[in-house]
Protein backbone atom coordinates (compact mmCIF):
# COMPACT_ATOMS: atom_id res chain seq x y z
CA UNK A 1 0.00 0.00 0.00
CA UNK A 2 2.37 2.57 1.06
CA UNK A 3 4.44 1.69 -2.96
CA UNK A 4 1.31 1.97 -4.11
CA UNK A 5 0.70 5.47 -2.45
CA UNK A 6 4.60 6.43 -3.66
CA UNK A 7 4.39 5.59 -7.22
CA UNK A 8 0.41 7.74 -7.10
CA UNK A 9 2.58 10.67 -5.62
CA UNK A 10 5.76 10.14 -8.16
CA UNK A 11 2.79 9.82 -11.33
CA UNK A 12 0.99 13.39 -10.55
CA UNK A 13 4.27 14.91 -9.42
CA UNK A 14 5.44 14.04 -13.18
CA UNK A 15 2.49 15.41 -14.72
CA UNK A 16 2.93 18.93 -12.87
CA UNK A 17 6.69 19.33 -14.17
CA UNK A 18 5.62 18.43 -17.08
CA UNK A 19 2.43 20.91 -17.25
CA UNK A 20 4.60 23.41 -15.77
CA UNK A 21 7.17 22.51 -18.54
CA UNK A 22 4.39 23.60 -21.37
CA UNK A 23 3.45 26.42 -19.96
CA UNK A 24 6.96 27.88 -19.38
CA UNK A 25 8.69 27.06 -22.80
CA UNK A 26 6.15 26.54 -25.03
CA UNK A 27 3.78 28.92 -23.78
CA UNK A 28 6.58 31.38 -23.85
CA UNK A 29 7.52 30.87 -27.32
CA UNK A 30 3.82 31.16 -28.49
CA UNK A 31 4.26 34.77 -28.66
CA UNK A 32 6.89 34.30 -31.21
CA UNK A 33 4.61 32.16 -33.07
CA UNK A 34 1.80 34.10 -33.18
CA UNK A 35 3.87 36.87 -34.56
CA UNK A 36 4.97 35.02 -37.76
CA UNK A 37 1.63 33.39 -38.25
CA UNK A 38 0.60 37.02 -38.59
CA UNK A 39 2.72 37.49 -41.45
CA UNK A 40 -0.40 35.90 -43.50
CA UNK A 41 -3.43 35.35 -41.14
CA UNK A 42 -5.82 38.45 -40.31
CA UNK A 43 -5.33 38.63 -35.79
CA UNK A 44 -9.16 36.86 -35.28
CA UNK A 45 -9.40 34.56 -37.55
CA UNK A 46 -6.11 33.05 -37.00
CA UNK A 47 -6.95 33.03 -33.05
CA UNK A 48 -10.91 31.55 -34.09
CA UNK A 49 -9.31 28.95 -36.23
CA UNK A 50 -6.37 28.18 -34.18
CA UNK A 51 -9.05 26.92 -31.01
CA UNK A 52 -11.54 25.98 -33.70
CA UNK A 53 -9.29 22.92 -35.25
CA UNK A 54 -7.49 22.19 -31.94
CA UNK A 55 -10.73 22.08 -29.35
CA UNK A 56 -12.68 20.37 -32.62
CA UNK A 57 -10.29 17.41 -32.52
CA UNK A 58 -9.88 17.25 -28.95
CA UNK A 59 -13.63 17.29 -28.64
CA UNK A 60 -13.98 14.65 -31.16
CA UNK A 61 -11.21 12.12 -29.65
CA UNK A 62 -12.77 12.16 -26.57
CA UNK A 63 -16.62 11.63 -27.71
CA UNK A 64 -15.18 9.05 -29.33
CA UNK A 65 -13.65 7.55 -26.01
CA UNK A 66 -17.26 7.65 -24.30
CA UNK A 67 -16.57 11.08 -22.46
CA UNK A 68 -19.90 12.72 -21.72
CA UNK A 69 -21.27 15.52 -23.41
CA UNK A 70 -21.21 18.82 -21.51
CA UNK A 71 -24.52 19.85 -19.67
CA UNK A 72 -26.45 22.85 -20.47
CA UNK A 73 -24.63 24.75 -17.53
CA UNK A 74 -21.19 23.83 -18.31
CA UNK A 75 -21.41 24.40 -21.55
CA UNK A 76 -22.21 28.08 -20.49
CA UNK A 77 -19.21 28.21 -17.96
CA UNK A 78 -17.11 26.79 -20.71
CA UNK A 79 -18.09 29.68 -22.94
CA UNK A 80 -17.36 32.51 -20.30
CA UNK A 81 -14.22 31.09 -19.26
CA UNK A 82 -13.46 30.20 -23.11
CA UNK A 83 -14.25 33.63 -24.24
CA UNK A 84 -12.68 35.63 -21.39
CA UNK A 85 -9.19 33.56 -21.74
CA UNK A 86 -9.18 32.84 -25.56
CA UNK A 87 -11.13 35.45 -27.04
CA UNK A 88 -10.51 38.54 -25.12
CA UNK A 89 -7.18 37.20 -24.05
CA UNK A 90 -5.33 35.58 -26.40
CA UNK A 91 -7.34 37.44 -28.98
CA UNK A 92 -6.19 40.66 -27.30
CA UNK A 93 -2.69 39.62 -27.58
CA UNK A 94 -2.95 38.25 -31.10
CA UNK A 95 -4.01 41.96 -32.28
CA UNK A 96 -2.04 43.42 -30.27
CA UNK A 97 0.96 41.97 -32.20
CA UNK A 98 0.17 43.36 -35.55
CA UNK A 99 1.95 46.86 -33.56
CA UNK A 100 4.19 45.08 -30.59
CA UNK A 101 6.69 42.63 -30.45
CA UNK A 102 6.49 39.73 -28.97
CA UNK A 103 8.64 39.99 -26.14
CA UNK A 104 6.79 43.31 -25.36
CA UNK A 105 3.66 41.59 -25.11
CA UNK A 106 5.17 38.84 -23.20
CA UNK A 107 6.24 41.30 -20.50
CA UNK A 108 3.32 42.74 -19.94
CA UNK A 109 0.77 40.07 -19.88
CA UNK A 110 3.01 38.97 -16.97
CA UNK A 111 1.36 41.27 -15.12
CA UNK A 112 -1.76 38.74 -15.58
CA UNK A 113 -0.92 37.20 -11.52
CA UNK A 114 -1.25 40.79 -9.91
CA UNK A 115 -4.88 41.23 -11.60
CA UNK A 116 -5.87 37.78 -10.61
CA UNK A 117 -4.41 38.90 -6.76
CA UNK A 118 -7.23 41.48 -7.11
CA UNK A 119 -9.85 39.43 -8.75
CA UNK A 120 -9.57 36.84 -6.07
CA UNK A 121 -11.14 40.07 -4.09
CA UNK A 122 -14.53 39.66 -5.44
CA UNK A 123 -14.72 36.04 -3.58
CA UNK A 124 -13.54 37.07 -0.39
CA UNK A 125 -9.77 36.89 -0.86
CA UNK A 126 -8.11 39.98 -0.42
CA UNK A 127 -4.69 40.72 -0.92
CA UNK A 128 -2.34 41.14 2.37
CA UNK A 129 0.20 43.86 3.25
CA UNK A 130 3.08 41.90 0.67
CA UNK A 131 0.74 41.28 -1.72
CA UNK A 132 -0.15 45.00 -2.15
CA UNK A 133 3.59 45.73 -2.00
CA UNK A 134 3.83 43.09 -5.33
CA UNK A 135 0.80 44.89 -7.02
CA UNK A 136 1.89 48.39 -6.45
CA UNK A 137 5.24 47.13 -7.90
CA UNK A 138 3.75 45.91 -10.72
CA UNK A 139 2.04 48.93 -11.90
CA UNK A 140 5.27 50.47 -11.58
CA UNK A 141 6.40 47.88 -13.38
CA UNK A 142 3.84 48.83 -16.14
CA UNK A 143 4.54 52.54 -15.95
CA UNK A 144 8.02 51.76 -16.93
CA UNK A 145 7.17 49.60 -19.93
CA UNK A 146 5.24 52.36 -21.58
CA UNK A 147 8.31 54.41 -21.90
CA UNK A 148 9.21 51.70 -23.97
CA UNK A 149 9.25 53.76 -27.65
CA UNK A 150 7.94 50.59 -29.60
CA UNK A 151 4.52 50.91 -26.88
CA UNK A 152 4.37 54.56 -27.39
CA UNK A 153 4.21 54.97 -31.09
CA UNK A 154 1.22 51.95 -31.23
CA UNK A 155 -1.57 52.85 -28.35
CA UNK A 156 -3.94 50.99 -29.74
CA UNK A 157 -1.41 47.57 -28.77
CA UNK A 158 -1.02 49.10 -25.26
CA UNK A 159 -4.86 49.07 -24.74
CA UNK A 160 -5.60 45.73 -26.21
CA UNK A 161 -2.57 44.18 -24.09
CA UNK A 162 -4.32 46.03 -21.29
CA UNK A 163 -7.75 44.22 -21.85
CA UNK A 164 -6.05 41.20 -23.02
CA UNK A 165 -4.59 40.73 -19.51
CA UNK A 166 -7.70 41.80 -17.69
CA UNK A 167 -9.92 39.19 -19.49
CA UNK A 168 -7.20 36.51 -18.53
CA UNK A 169 -6.56 37.19 -15.26
CA UNK A 170 -10.56 37.74 -14.46
CA UNK A 171 -11.30 34.28 -16.70
CA UNK A 172 -8.80 32.12 -14.28
CA UNK A 173 -10.22 33.50 -11.34
CA UNK A 174 -13.76 32.97 -11.98
CA UNK A 175 -12.77 29.53 -13.78
CA UNK A 176 -12.48 28.31 -10.25
CA UNK A 177 -16.30 29.08 -9.44
CA UNK A 178 -17.91 28.41 -12.79
CA UNK A 179 -19.91 24.90 -13.31
CA UNK A 180 -17.25 23.24 -15.52
CA UNK A 181 -17.12 19.52 -16.70
CA UNK A 182 -15.27 17.42 -14.56
CA UNK A 183 -13.03 16.14 -16.87
CA UNK A 184 -10.61 18.24 -17.44
CA UNK A 185 -9.30 17.83 -21.00
CA UNK A 186 -13.27 17.79 -22.23
CA UNK A 187 -13.16 20.91 -20.41
CA UNK A 188 -9.90 22.67 -21.85
CA UNK A 189 -12.03 21.62 -25.86
CA UNK A 190 -15.42 23.27 -24.33
CA UNK A 191 -13.65 26.07 -23.68
CA UNK A 192 -11.57 26.09 -26.99
CA UNK A 193 -15.09 25.62 -29.27
CA UNK A 194 -16.46 28.31 -27.36
CA UNK A 195 -13.74 30.88 -27.72
CA UNK A 196 -13.31 30.06 -31.53
CA UNK A 197 -16.70 31.04 -32.14
CA UNK A 198 -16.22 34.31 -30.46
CA UNK A 199 -13.22 34.99 -32.58
CA UNK A 200 -14.53 33.62 -36.22
CA UNK A 201 -17.96 35.67 -35.34
CA UNK A 202 -15.54 39.10 -34.84
CA UNK A 203 -13.06 38.15 -37.53
CA UNK A 204 -16.79 37.54 -39.62
CA UNK A 205 -17.98 41.21 -38.74
CA UNK A 206 -14.57 42.91 -39.08
CA UNK A 207 -14.50 41.37 -42.72
CA UNK A 208 -11.17 39.44 -42.29
CA UNK A 209 -9.72 37.90 -45.47
CA UNK A 210 -7.06 35.53 -46.69
CA UNK A 211 -5.98 37.27 -50.16
CA UNK A 212 -3.57 33.82 -50.88
CA UNK A 213 -2.35 30.81 -49.26
CA UNK A 214 -0.47 31.05 -46.14
CA UNK A 215 3.47 31.55 -46.59
CA UNK A 216 5.26 27.91 -45.63
CA UNK A 217 6.81 30.15 -42.02
CA UNK A 218 3.18 31.53 -41.25
CA UNK A 219 1.76 27.93 -41.85
CA UNK A 220 4.05 26.01 -39.71
CA UNK A 221 3.99 28.71 -36.83
CA UNK A 222 -0.20 28.26 -37.54
CA UNK A 223 0.35 24.69 -36.52
CA UNK A 224 2.84 24.89 -34.32
CA UNK A 225 0.01 27.17 -32.55
CA UNK A 226 -2.51 24.54 -32.47
CA UNK A 227 -0.89 20.92 -31.63
CA UNK A 228 2.08 22.82 -28.95
CA UNK A 229 0.16 26.21 -27.78
CA UNK A 230 -3.74 24.93 -27.70
CA UNK A 231 -3.38 21.39 -27.86
CA UNK A 232 -1.00 21.10 -25.09
CA UNK A 233 0.13 24.39 -23.21
CA UNK A 234 -4.21 25.02 -22.87
CA UNK A 235 -4.92 21.70 -21.48
CA UNK A 236 -1.60 21.98 -19.06
CA UNK A 237 -2.75 25.11 -18.01
CA UNK A 238 -6.28 24.10 -17.31
CA UNK A 239 -4.89 20.76 -15.70
CA UNK A 240 -2.68 23.12 -13.05
CA UNK A 241 -5.88 25.11 -12.00
CA UNK A 242 -7.84 22.12 -11.11
CA UNK A 243 -5.16 20.35 -9.52
CA UNK A 244 -2.42 22.92 -7.91
CA UNK A 245 -2.60 26.00 -5.86
CA UNK A 246 -3.12 29.34 -8.21
CA UNK A 247 -0.06 30.64 -7.24
CA UNK A 248 2.12 27.43 -8.88
CA UNK A 249 -0.66 27.50 -11.89
CA UNK A 250 0.12 30.91 -12.65
CA UNK A 251 4.10 30.88 -12.29
CA UNK A 252 4.56 30.80 -15.52
CA UNK A 253 4.22 34.88 -15.46
CA UNK A 254 8.32 34.52 -14.11
CA UNK A 255 9.50 32.46 -17.21
CA UNK A 256 7.41 33.47 -20.58
CA UNK A 257 8.34 36.92 -20.84
CA UNK A 258 12.29 35.85 -20.32
CA UNK A 259 11.88 33.05 -22.93
CA UNK A 260 10.06 35.34 -25.52
CA UNK A 261 12.06 37.78 -25.40
CA UNK A 262 15.08 35.52 -26.20
CA UNK A 263 13.38 34.00 -28.89
CA UNK A 264 12.42 37.58 -30.68
CA UNK A 265 15.92 39.34 -29.97
CA UNK A 266 17.67 35.58 -31.41
CA UNK A 267 15.31 34.46 -34.27
CA UNK A 268 13.70 37.24 -36.32
CA UNK A 269 15.72 40.41 -34.55
CA UNK A 270 13.51 42.27 -32.22
CA UNK A 271 14.63 45.12 -30.07
CA UNK A 272 14.06 45.95 -26.39
CA UNK A 273 15.41 49.09 -24.76
CA UNK A 274 16.86 49.40 -21.35
CA UNK A 275 13.41 50.84 -20.02
CA UNK A 276 11.64 47.64 -21.23
CA UNK A 277 14.32 45.38 -19.34
CA UNK A 278 13.82 47.18 -16.53
CA UNK A 279 9.86 47.03 -16.83
CA UNK A 280 10.47 43.20 -17.34
CA UNK A 281 12.82 43.36 -13.78
CA UNK A 282 10.23 45.40 -11.77
CA UNK A 283 7.35 43.51 -13.21
CA UNK A 284 8.34 40.10 -12.18
CA UNK A 285 9.72 41.11 -9.27
CA UNK A 286 6.08 42.30 -8.17
CA UNK A 287 4.80 38.96 -9.68
CA UNK A 288 7.05 37.31 -7.22
CA UNK A 289 6.11 39.23 -4.30
CA UNK A 290 2.26 38.51 -4.84
CA UNK A 291 2.91 34.62 -5.26
CA UNK A 292 5.23 34.74 -1.92
CA UNK A 293 2.49 36.38 -0.01
CA UNK A 294 -0.32 34.67 -1.22
CA UNK A 295 1.88 31.57 -0.41
CA UNK A 296 1.89 32.52 3.42
CA UNK A 297 -1.06 30.89 5.67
Amino acid sequence: MTNLIKMLSERLSLRVALALFALYFIWGSTYLGIRIALGSFPPFMLVGMRYFIAGGLMFIFLRARGVPMPTRAQWAGAAAVGCLLLGFGNGGVTFAEQWVSSGLAAVWIATMPIFAALFAGLWGRWPNRIEWLGLLLGFVGVGLLNLEGNLRANPIGAIALSLATVAWAFGSVWSRHLPLPPNGPMSSAAQMLCGSAMMLALSAIRGERMSALPAVRPALAFLYLIVFGSLVAFSAYGYLLRNTRPTLATSYAYVNPVVAVVLGVWLVGEQITAAGVAAMVVILSGVALVAFGRGKP
